[in-house]
């Protein structure tokens, strides 16, 4: 009955946050459910009215034909409700979809960028589930209950049309039935955030023991992990089952009152009948629409609890998409070929006020290479993530060619960089998709030309499916040493401008060693930079510039003998040989 897309409004005022502004680009989807609840709501008076012209008109009458008309009408007008209906959940379940296709990307977005702004704490994919949740409850009966409400004093009007103790009855009952809502809104609210929040540390730890199953299988932590996950679910559980028994509870009890009520209204019809104050149709008809009257108030009363779960999914959406607003493309800029400079930069680690980098300043030019060394915890890896634009600057700045690297947005600036962390993270599919970054347009030579600059072509070709090899989700079937060398490549791919490497060698043998010395140099001739956070010694032979930190502080800085000379000469730091 109902197909097609949806075509809402596009362009209002600022809204107040990306929920609101997508609820507000529905204003019209809104207006035709009204619309379309309020023609249905007439209908479904069609039972009423129908049972009224039975007992008052035909009976009496023992009219065949009236019978039959009245019957044929009836059946015309509840198959067109029916169609009004289905249209009306239709229409209810591409608004759902309309809100995932409209916000999806942009909560993805923000899920992978959550990391970089907060310590990550908590359960990563809670946004993803806060947009199932929110466009299950759209898609669901809930939104019809809210529309099917308002309808409510004019079902109590006719009843008091009908005679005034059946309108008083069923006003009575309409209260107590509000009245229930109300405490289930009240009483539910606590419950249901405690569910949320121990939903998200029992994800969380599931997620934290399937990362580290290697580790707790082989220091025989298992058990331990189990009893850490069975604590947080049975506190999950313990909140759940509050929530539901206030749902239930107070739905029960709605539904007992509901047809104690019923049974009112019909007693009440049946004295004014005793005392020929009514007839026989308007206790039949009144019952019929006494029970239409209160049904929205009791299906809302049912849908309260995937209610109030949309709505402090949709306030979580509304707080992470606020954190991290959807980012603008800036004018585009020509591609780095000169230089890259830190001025004076001080560099925080997300969602902390502390300092990790303290006044870092130096310039590369063209063709150079800076091997950065120190003790463990001095803040090289710091210095790599803040140079790829990953962390944050508290003050200073950081630019390519004289921009800072804010002025490019994080795509445009992904393609003059190549970047291994000292934790290499590969994605499930094949090894040719991993080296290419995902570009669908990539071509066969350039992945070709990554690989042979990171010396994994000939590796890759021993696997039996060579560039095509399904890696598993992390790169799970490959050894560390195949994913450092797969991870080099993908730094390697396009020939970026700016190459980093965070400890490149630590799983790499001599020959690898060899391979990355010479990756180092090609960069530099083809009039690259790279900077190499050292784990070994050997990982500075391709380098010109070495860049000695220590407690977040530079040391020296200048030319590789000039530099190693001085540190060899002042008292021992252990500034190679260690993680950082």
């Amino acid at each position: 009955m109902f197909s097609g897309r949806l075509r809402p409004v596009e362009d209002f005022s600022s809204p107040r946050s990306e929920i609101a502004g997508f609820l507000s680009s529905c204003r019209q989807i809104f207006w035709a459910m009204a619309i379309f609840s309020g023609v249905s709501n007439i209908l479904m008076l069609t039972g009423s009215f129908f049972m009224l012209q039975i007992y008052d008109r035909v009976l009496p009458s023992r009219s065949i034909p009236t019978l039959i008309a009245l019957l044929a009408l009836a059946i015309v007008l509840y198959f067109f409700q029916s169609a009004l209906d289905l249209i009306r959940t239709r229409i209810s379940a591409r608004m759902g979809r309309h809100l995932d296709e409209t916000l999806g990307e942009r909560v993805f977005d923000a899920v992978i960028r959550l990391p970089l702004k907060t310590r990550g704490d908590g359960d990563g994919l809670q946004p993803i589930r806060d947009l199932d949740q929110v466009r299950g409850f759209l898609a669901s009966g809930g939104p019809s209950a809210l529309f099917d409400m308002p309808w409510m004093p004019v079902y109590l009007a006719i009843c008091f049309l009908f005679h005034f103790w059946i309108g008083v009855t069923a006003l009575v009952g309409a209260l107590v039935l509000v009245v229930i809502m109300i405490m289930t809104e009240l009483r539910s609210q606590g419950p249901a955030k405690a569910s949320a929040r121990f939903a998200i540390q029992r994800n969380s730890l599931a997620s934290e023991g399937r990362r580290n199953a290697e580790a707790l299988h082989a220091m025989g932590m298992r058990r331990l992990a189990a009893a850490r996950w069975r604590e947080a679910n049975q506190k999950y559980l313990a909140a759940s089952e509050a929530a539901s028994d206030v749902g239930s509870g107070l739905g029960n009890m709605s539904k007992a009152f509901r047809a104690i009520l019923q049974s009112g209204v019909l007693a009440v019809g049946a004295y004014l009948v005793i005392n020929q104050e009514s007839t026989a149709g308007i206790i039949i008809a009144g019952s019929i629409l006494t029970s239409r009257a209160l049904a929205p108030v009791e299906t809302a009363i049912a849908n309260w609890k995937g209610f109030v779960s949309a709505r402090q999914s949709g306030h979580r959406l509304d707080q992470l998409l606020t954190l991290l607003p959807k980012e603008e493309d800036p004018l585009a800029l020509p591609a780095p070929v000169e230089a890259i400079a830190m001025e004076r930069v001080y560099v925080n680690a997300p969602a902390s006020d502390r300092a990790v980098l303290n006044d870092v300043s130096f310039n590369l030019r063209k063709g150079d290479g800076l091997g950065i060394i120190g003790p463990s915890g001095s803040g090289k890896s710091s210095l790599a993530r803040a140079l790829v634009g990953v962390w944050p600057q508290m003050r200073g700045k950081i630019t390519l060619d004289n921009a800072a690297l804010g002025q490019w947005s994080s795509e445009a600036l992904g393609r003059h960089i190549g970047y291994l962390p000292q934790d290499v993270e590969l994605f499930d599919g094949s090894i040719a998709v991993n080296i290419a970054r995902f570009d669908p347009n990539a071509s066969p030579k350039a992945v070709l030309a990554a690989a042979r600059a990171a010396g994994a072509h000939e590796l890759i070709l021993s696997f039996p499916d060579g560039y095509g090899t399904k890696i598993g989700e992390g790169g799970m079937s490959l050894s560390a040493g195949q994913r450092q060398r797969i991870g080099l490549a993908r730094a390697f791919y396009g020939d970026p401008f700016l190459v980093v490497l965070d400890e490149p060698t630590s799983n790499l043998d001599a020959d690898g060693e060899a391979a990355l010395t010479e990756a180092i140099l090609n960069v530099r001739r083809r009039n690259g930079i790279v900077v190499v956070i050292a784990h070994r010694p050997k990982a500075l032979d391709g380098v010109d510039h070495v860049l000695v930190i220590a407690n977040g502080k530079v040391q020296s800085f200048g030319r590789k003998e000039d530099v190693l000379t001085k540190v060899l000469r002042a008292a021992p730091l252990k500034v190679v040989g260690e993680r950082g």
